[in-house]
């Protein structure tokens, strides 16, 4: 169902325009330009209820969900709605619930922390088997999809080691296996890649990073183009009560319209500080696939339109020298979020939840849109000065 007319085909325009003109009211005298907040639990009904889009009770749908949904769809040019959820995590449960009880998974080492919680809380509830995997190795990977593995589950990059997956020759590995493929599309956004269009199953998002991008909102989303995988995703929202408030919905569809100028901008950024940062003489190691020396780099050429604005980069000194950085930072802000206006930074391994295999040193650079010569010079000194 679709929340407005459009006197234009999406999918003809370029994911700029996309990301602007999408989700807008009819255009008729009077209208207003930006769709209505609706701040309504319940609506008018009687008699036997209608199809499913009649709205009902604001548990099922609401109308200011719609716009965004469309919106989102169409930047990853997806057939059906996105489907929203109260939060990046909501969004994940959502997928894993595809999982049949005493299924199988295969998942990256290096993931969102809280993925890898909730498979371990899943797989004492429903004997799940997890399979840990470096998505970067494909043999690996492909070795891993057994005849019996329910799905695979990609983030690429990865969090927060900026792996990149080979989406194309994995997502047809996992079909081959009869496993469906979850792709987090997280970090690059539909602006970079779009894994429904490589043949993913379910897309996942935290709305909560560069979509709404304003460090304002908690939501997630997750998209389908099999009418079935959709409907159960659905069904899990509400029946679970995985719902987004309607305001914080509004504020993500504001957001997503500067979507392609704050993407620019940080990827610029990320890709001028990572320059700058490979020959700083007190830092040991950077990451990020736009370095023509990073594992990832070709990868992400091949099948990115661009490399992402995550830096992961470790300094020398250890995990004390990395804390002393973080310390000595002015601009930067130190928050365990990313994909905001403002450029933030943390030392992952804070969290006893991280894997071990990420190095206890390495800071996690989530690049704003900031000038880039302020940035550095505030970098450059902490990496100097501690």
């Amino acid at each position: 169902m679709r929340s407005v007319p459009q006197d234009h085909d999406l999918s003809r325009l370029s994911p700029a325009t996309v990301a602007v003109s999408g989700g807008r009211p009819a255009r008729v005298q009077g209208a207003p330009v930006n769709p209505p907040i609706v701040l309504s639990s319940t609506y008018v009904s009687q008699g036997e209820p209608g199809p499913a889009p009649e709205l009902l009770y604001a548990r099922s749908g609401t109308e200011t969900w719609l716009p965004f949904e469309e919106t989102l769809a169409a930047l990853e040019r997806a057939e059906l709605p996105a489907l929203v959820y109260g939060s990046g995590m909501a969004a994940i449960a959502a997928a894993l619930s595809l999982i049949p009880h005493g299924g199988r998974v295969v998942v990256p080492r290096h993931a969102y922390q809280v993925l890898h919680g909730y498979l371990a809380d899943l797989t004492a509830r429903s004997r799940v088997e997890v399979v840990v995997v470096d998505i970067a190795e494909t043999d690996q990977v492909i070795a891993a999809l057994t005849p019996g593995t329910s799905m695979l589950w990609i983030e690429s990059p990865t969090n927060p080691m900026l792996e990149v997956a080979d989406l194309p020759a994995l997502i047809a590995a996992a079909r081959a296996a009869g496993a469906l493929t979850v792709v987090d599309n997280t970090f690059a956004t539909p602006l970079v890649q779009r894994p429904l269009g490589l043949g993913a199953d379910v897309v996942v998002h935290s709305v909560t990073k560069y979509l709404a991008g304003h460090s304002d909102v908690v939501l997630g989303a997750a998209l389908s183009d099999d009418p079935a995988l959709h409907a159960r995703l659905l069904a899990y929202r509400t029946l679970h009560g995985a719902i987004a408030g309607p305001a914080e919905v509004y504020l993500a569809l504001r957001g997503l319209r500067t979507l392609a100028l704050r993407v620019e901008r940080a990827q610029a950024n990320a890709l001028e500080l990572a320059r700058r940062l490979s020959e700083h003489p007190d830092v040991v190691e950077v990451r990020h696939p736009g370095l023509p020396g990073d594992p990832g780099h070709a990868r992400a050429t091949a099948q990115m339109t661009g490399y992402g604005a995550i830096l992961g980069v470790r300094p020398t000194g250890g995990a004390d020298g990395a804390d002393a950085v973080v310390a000595a930072l002015r601009l930067w802000v130190p928050a365990t979020s990313l994909g905001g206006v403002e450029s933030s930074i943390e030392r992952r391994r804070r969290f006893g939840t991280e894997s071990i295999t990420v190095p206890s040193d390495l800071l996690r650079l989530s690049v704003g849109i900031e000038d880039v010569e302020d940035l550095w010079r505030d970098l450059d000194r902490a990496l100097r000065g501690r």
